[in-house]
């Protein structure tokens, strides 16, 4: 399962590429928005860090302009993924940039049937929002097994890349389920590096080598 890293931040995304984890980046206006930079300045900027895709999001509400835009985003680097959202106007534009060879991102995915028109829209990768569908009573998880299983059934592929992650368990439930990617917030990226018994294990340790009185270097 590749890692995505769901954040605008050049110093987190720096920290956690030297440990060869990130395979891609992921940003949105609210993301770019906290990172307070311009937006053709910061993604141009992790797309020299990063070699894998780097998800740049249109603003348009039309298919015209989500396609002048894209166009226009795709200039930044050879690795930038165009984000759409996942609306009817979003699929036109999908469909066309990806007809001309560019990597979209199918954004705000809530249901299959969503995730099936962007996977015929040509869409490289599709962002089911696993975490807001938790937040109204809905299991968010339930709807990437779904997906995974529609795609399988038909050979598609549209990668699934699992948004909205807001524990380390969706990560888990994610790989689990055999989802593509997950795109994660870097402070829970962290969070996977931690168990309660490894800290007690550690202490435990740490004592006993106390007591032997020896030194290492």
């Amino acid at each position: 399962m590749k890692f995505f890293i769901d954040t605008a931040e050049v110093k987190d995304i720096i920290e956690l590429n030297k440990l060869g984890i990130v395979d891609g980046v992921t940003t949105n206006p609210s993301l770019v928005l906290k990172s307070g930079k311009n937006m053709v300045e910061v993604i141009k900027e992790i797309s020299n860090l990063v070699d894998g895709p780097i998800s740049a999001e249109v603003v348009s509400a039309q298919s015209d302009g989500m396609i002048a835009e894209g166009l226009e985003l795709l200039k930044i680097s050879k690795n930038i993924a165009v984000k759409i959202p996942l609306t009817w106007e979003g699929l036109k534009a999908c469909q066309v940039l990806s007809d001309n060879g560019a990597m979209v991102n199918i954004t705000l995915c809530f249901s299959v049937n969503q995730a099936l028109l962007a996977a015929k829209a040509g869409a490289a990768f599709i962002s089911p929002f696993v975490g807001r569908l938790d937040d109204i009573n809905v299991e968010g998880m339930s709807l990437i097994a779904d997906i995974k299983q529609v795609y399988d059934n038909y050979n598609f592929h549209t990668e699934i890349l699992v948004a909205s992650i807001r524990t380390v368990n969706h990560i888990t439930e994610a790989a689990l389920i055999g989802a593509d990617i997950v795109t994660v917030p870097p402070k829970i990226i962290k969070q996977l590096a931690d168990h309660p018994l490894t800290s007690a294990g550690l202490e435990v340790f740490n004592q006993d080598w106390l007591k032997t009185g020896q030194k290492i270097i």
